[in-house]
């Protein structure tokens, strides 16, 4: 008997129930899983359309959709999706999520349920150092010898917190009151719905090299796990045109056009020297400029600056 092939709305239920409810694990213990989701590529398009027909136009045709609409920032029809989570993370992770106010958020609460016990662990080789240029980055690793200090403090930091919780716990007081000293790292769970065009922005921020290393293994793995085989065309040109891709200002273009005016070789990448005559006039008199450096950054990543930058003096 031969098996009927399966239509596109089919394959999308199967990817969908093969999804829903699967843990995939972050950190030490944490987790995310896909609760459910109203919505695919379709949709998009459906919504950009609006009398749009199924069957009438080629998959092809969605996808070119699809990537004018993310190449232009029409992000209205990326709202008529909608995907909700359960998640575990630890708590000082969860206060930076949270900070995108655009999703329902249902948290468990330790005021009528026990706190979950466990936390989040930092073994020997995972600390890492304060950025110099960064007040609220980190910089690299530290090694293990010099962290296994830092390993065994926390061991014995978040053994006493629990045990201290647990005693308050024992001896009748609220569950309110004997929470207040649990350790940020403390891991909660919440319900978390979202939709795809707010879902894109909180990916595009949180999978930034710049963002911290805990809510970026978080976001990389809603993206890669969970976007990616629902929302394949969306997901494509969302890598293009937002994480793959580099935004360039009035002042970087002015740049551009000045080391384009001085060069008179073309293909070789202008010098350090060459690119501090060309900066915008607001940033010569700056000691330290972020914006200067994130400028010669890009104009690094395309090859139109030398990569080596001299000391400082």
């Amino acid at each position: 008997m031969t098996t009927p092939h399966a239509t596109p709305d089919t394959e999308r239920s199967n990817r969908l129930e093969s999804l829903r409810w699967k843990k995939f694990p972050v950190l030490d213990d944490g987790f995310v899983a896909l609760v459910d989701c109203m919505g695919d590529d379709s949709s998009v398009v459906q919504a950009a359309r609006v009398s749009y027909g199924e069957g009438t136009r080629k998959v092809s045709d969605d996808r070119q959709l699809i990537r004018y609409l993310l190449r232009h920032a029409h992000t209205t029809p990326f709202e008529m999706a909608e995907l909700k989570f359960v998640v575990r993370v630890p708590m000082d992770c969860w206060r930076q999520w949270i900070r995108h106010r655009t999703a329902s958020i249902n948290e468990y609460s330790t005021r009528y349920s026990l706190a979950i016990d466990s936390m989040q662990a930092t073994h020997d080789g995972e600390w890492r150092s304060q950025a110099g240029s960064n007040r609220q980055g980190s910089d690299g690793l530290l090694t293990k010898l010099a962290g296994h200090k830092h390993t065994q403090l926390e061991m014995e930091l978040q053994s006493l917190a629990r045990r201290v919780y647990e005693e308050r716990l024992g001896d009748g007081i609220a569950r309110e009151q004997a929470r207040k000293d649990l350790p940020l790292s403390t891991y909660t769970e919440a319900y978390w719905k979202i939709d795809l065009h707010n879902l894109l922005h909180f990916l595009a921020l949180r999978m930034d090299v710049h963002a911290q290393l805990e809510i970026r293994r978080y976001a990389e793995t809603i993206g890669q796990e969970i976007v990616q085989p629902l929302f394949p065309l969306v997901w494509e040109a969302f890598l293009d045109y937002r994480v793959d891709a580099m935004r360039l200002t009035k002042l970087d273009c002015g740049v551009i056009q000045r080391l384009a005016a001085q060069s008179g070789k073309k293909g070789v990448p202008a010098s350090h020297a060459a690119f501090l005559a060309a900066q915008h006039a607001s940033w010569a008199n700056l000691e330290r400029s972020r914006e200067r450096d994130e400028c010669l950054q890009k104009l690094i990543t395309l090859g139109l600056v030398v990569a080596s930058v001299p000391a400082a003096d």
